[in-house]
């Protein structure tokens, strides 16, 4: 399923249902007067989690503590696991904001705010199943299909066509949790949002999905339609990062990598992470104990250069399980062919290029940047940030510098460059397909050492039925993450490597 769905055009509010002169903050201290934010929003990798370096995360949560910051306000998340409790919850006044939510006309007293995200429903179904014998086997009543409460529209209309189609609403879960069960097998169909499905496809090779269905829906914010200052805020908000760039560079951090690797090196990545990873996980992790870079990073760039192989080597001349070049070995002290010294060896290459931007390149922009440069050449990715500024975009975002390294291949860019002509394009397929990787090994494998996110008294996240937020929870046994706990606000603490996403 290989799709992009964002939508940064509709910036008007949208009215929903009629307005409810009855609302009132009655169970809600007023924002103007706490100067705090109180915000709904579900737990999952589309929202808020905790993060493989132990950050809260998110595009909701970056996107809110964005928002929070650029009005002077302190927020407060309460996380939710249900999609319809969320919309309830903000009706009854417990919240200022509830996130993440399908703009529609059906919610008395709400109003939505500008559509950021355009998403439609998939079907998930069995891999050892076609495609059209899962809609066969629905059509014909023979099997249920389980969904989110947001996706009953979509069903109905389908049902028009299709009587014997039947479905079963769940309130208490997400997508990502549907997917997984009709992996696992306790589950033969669900239908889930596609921007959950780009990001958990490569976890679940196990599973088949459709292309979209249905008419897209707008991912917008909910808020009491009587806040007229709060939707105002909101509205000037969303033009603001749409006109200079900040929605664009969060999409692209949390689904710009999505659709990197096809469902059978996905599959074939996970076999290999059972069989072979184990043997060199500890050099991995050792790598870690001396460079500071997680060890699932250092072990995803291995697997996107050698597949895990002490032996392999290139046309052009690397080797090595971290495929170093004969010039980098020699400078780094290291025999390439012996994996443990090429493992060391190339988490400090990294951790030096890293190192050696400007200190201004906030992460994880900085560490993507320096994966491109271990695969172009640091020169030529310094001609792309040089390019960058001469083409009036930001030299210190990894999604601005991927779009301009492709073009070092055209006589036009690269005559204006100091180390000339590159094959600026397979930097950024190496990266984005090595941030997959990564983002598959955080899923499944602990880091080093369990941490919690940096408590600070300008953001706090409430949980209080205690839902898994770390990434790994879901798919293998985690501490439990904290009934309440803070984050440190954006400008205050980096957001580093969330691949989600």
């Amino acid at each position: 399923m290989k799709r992009w769905l964002i939508s940064l055009a509709a910036v008007a509010l949208v009215g929903c249902g009629g307005m409810n002169d009855k609302a009132s903050d009655q169970h809600l201290v007023s924002w103007k007067d706490s100067k705090e934010l109180v915000v709904l929003v579900q737990n999952g990798p589309t929202s808020l989690y905790i993060d493989a370096e132990g950050n809260y995360a998110g595009l909701e949560y970056d996107l809110l503590t964005k928002f929070a910051q650029s009005n002077g306000l302190k927020i407060r998340f309460v996380v939710d696991s249900s999609y319809a409790r969320l919309l309830q919850r903000l009706q009854h006044n417990e919240a200022h904001i509830a996130v993440g939510l399908h703009a529609d006309d059906s919610h008395p007293g709400l109003v939505f705010g500008p559509s950021y995200q355009s998403v439609s429903p998939v079907l998930v179904y069995p891999a050892a199943m076609t495609e059209a014998a899962a809609w066969q086997k629905l059509y014909n009543g023979e099997a249920t299909i389980k969904t989110l409460p947001q996706y009953v529209p979509a069903l109905d209309k389908l049902k028009i066509q299709h009587p014997s189609l039947t479905w079963q609403v769940v309130q208490d879960q997400d997508n990502e949790s549907l997917i997984q069960s009709v992996s696992g097998g306790e589950l033969d169909f669900a239908l889930v949002d596609s921007h959950a499905a780009d990001v958990a496809q490569n976890y679940f090779p196990q599973v088949g999905m459709t292309d979209t269905i249905g008419t897209p829906q707008q991912l917008a914010w909910a808020l009491g339609s009587n806040d007229k200052d709060l939707q105002g805020m909101v509205q000037h908000f969303f033009g603001q990062v749409q006109a200079d760039g900040t929605l664009r560079q969060l999409m692209d951090r949390y689904y710009g990598h999505v659709n990197r690797v096809d469902q059978m090196d996905a599959q074939a990545f996970l076999d290999k992470r059972q069989d072979v990873l184990p043997t060199f996980s500890k050099w991995f992790h050792e790598a870690e104990k001396k460079t500071g870079l997680d060890w699932r990073l250092v072990a995803a760039l291995s697997y996107q250069e050698s597949h895990w192989d002490p032996s392999a080597v290139s046309p052009s001349g690397v080797r090595g399980i971290m495929m170093l070049t004969t010039d980098t070995a020699q400078r780094l002290g290291v025999d390439r062919l012996n994996p443990y010294q090429s493992i060391l060896g190339g988490a400090r290459y990294i951790a030096t290029l890293r190192d050696g931007l400007d200190q201004g390149v906030p992460e994880p922009d900085r560490t993507f940047m320096a994966l491109a440069a271990y695969n172009v050449g640091l020169g030529h990715l310094l001609d792309a940030r040089e390019l960058a500024r001469k083409m009036n975009k930001n030299a210190d975002s990894w999604a601005d510098v991927k779009s301009i390294l492709p073009l070092l291949r055209l006589p036009k860019y690269f005559s204006q460059t100091k180390y000339g002509f590159a094959r600026g394009g397979e930097p950024v397929v190496f990266v984005e397909s090595l941030r997959t990787y990564y983002d598959v090994l955080a899923r499944f494998e602990p880091p080093m050492s369990a941490s919690q996110p940096v408590l600070s008294s300008e953001i706090e996240v409430r949980n209080p039925h205690n839902l898994p937020l770390a990434i790994n929870s879901a798919l293998r046994p985690a501490p439990a993450a904290p009934v309440s706990a803070s984050a440190v606000a954006a400008k205050a603490q980096p957001l580093h490597l969330a691949m989600l996403h």
